[in-house]
């Protein structure tokens, strides 16, 4: 497909903020590819003005994926691209994706990385979000660089989507927040026939939610929603990586009564629980000594750019922090169960509150 595209980079927020003034949109004016509009969506008009951008006021107060959808009615791009207001792309971030969309191709995505200046209960965010253990193997390929694949899901913080097939399958349903990318993404697959395409050079920077408050709180909305969707659209969200922090909270809770009635269902449960903590044990090691980007990016390079195997997972975040890899052990734990509990909540759900 021509490399001509025009490109429009849309940012649903309630207020213009320092993220956007800081780093998102100075990342996105200083792309290797210029051929875009931005578009941002707060809630009440703005007198701030940015190089080459739109904003647009959607009062009355509405939420994200209605955003996007007015946001994509007024674009004048081919190619519609989501960015969050906490995130800003790498400098190639439009070159890398527009060159591969063609036939069949209706969207591109890439790696959410965990920016280098995040504080601690961020990074340790990050790593629950990034690691295998933390991720239940569900997406780490999400949260770190991993090799190009065709995918059926993935959140819109760094999604770009043809216009025309956005709006063949009828943009998002605002009835789903967190979720309606993941609607999005389904129809576009399974109901379009298209494919999705997750290149690890089409880099986003996401600021994370700090540990334990607002972690949780995103937590909490992201299992709600994928447990009701596991029940009502099971063919992207019924997964086993998104069943195993309920498995893991209905087996902590049923193995500690069997315990109490049979010695060999002691001996499994006590061993289980013994197998989960070596594996958060592992993985705080692995936090701990993984290479920065700084220090591992010239060795990469080359094995990057011919996208084979990468850089290990995480490294972006690296610091060698004591404190950062024994942080991440609590993180992992306590986002199971909260996940696990309220995956259940929305699986039973028959309906979700908008």
């Amino acid at each position: 497909m021509s490399k001509s595209l025009y490109v429009s980079v849309i940012i649903p927020v309630k207020k213009i903020n320092d993220y956007l003034r800081r780093e998102t949109v100075p990342a996105i004016l200083k792309q290797t590819y210029q051929d875009f509009e931005i578009i941002i969506l707060p809630d009440r008009p703005s007198k701030e003005k940015f190089p080459k951008t739109k904003i647009i006021p959607t009062y009355p107060k509405t939420g994200p994926a209605d955003k996007r959808d007015i946001g994509a009615k007024k674009a004048k791009g081919e190619i519609l691209a989501f960015l969050d207001d906490d995130s800003y792309p790498d400098k190639n971030w439009l070159k890398n994706a527009v060159k591969i969309f063609g036939q069949q191709i209706a969207a591109v995505c890439g790696p959410i990385l965990t920016p280098p200046q995040d504080n601690l209960r961020q990074k340790a965010s990050g790593y629950v979000w990034s690691t295998w253990l933390g991720s239940g193997g569900a997406g780490t390929y999400r949260c770190a660089p991993s090799l190009r694949r065709e995918v059926d899901d993935y959140p819109t913080v760094n999604f770009l989507v043809l216009k025309k097939d956005f709006f063949t399958v009828g943009g998002f349903d605002s009835h789903f927040w967190p979720g309606e990318d993941t609607k999005l993404c389904l129809d576009l697959v399974y109901k379009l026939g298209k494919k999705i395409i997750y290149d690890p050079k089409v880099l986003v920077y996401h600021h994370r939610r700090e540990v334990f408050g607002p972690h949780l709180k995103q937590i909490s909305r992201y299992a709600i929603h994928r447990g009701h969707f596991a029940r009502i659209l099971p063919k992207t969200s019924f997964r086993p990586g998104y069943l195993i922090p309920t498995l893991f909270v209905l087996g902590l809770v049923i193995g500690f009564f069997l315990s109490f009635i049979c010695p060999i269902f002691r001996i499994i449960y006590l061993g289980t629980i013994g197998v989960y903590l070596i594996a958060l044990l592992i993985t705080a090691i692995q936090v701990y000594f993984e290479r920065s980007e700084k220090q591992g990016s010239r060795r990469r390079r080359g094995s990057y750019l011919k996208n084979k195997v990468l850089a290990k997972r995480g490294s972006y975040l690296k610091e060698k922090n004591l404190k950062l890899a024994l942080l991440v052990i609590p993180s992992i734990f306590i986002t199971h169960l909260v996940y696990g509990i309220l995956f259940i909540k929305g699986f039973s759900s028959p309906k979700l509150t908008r």
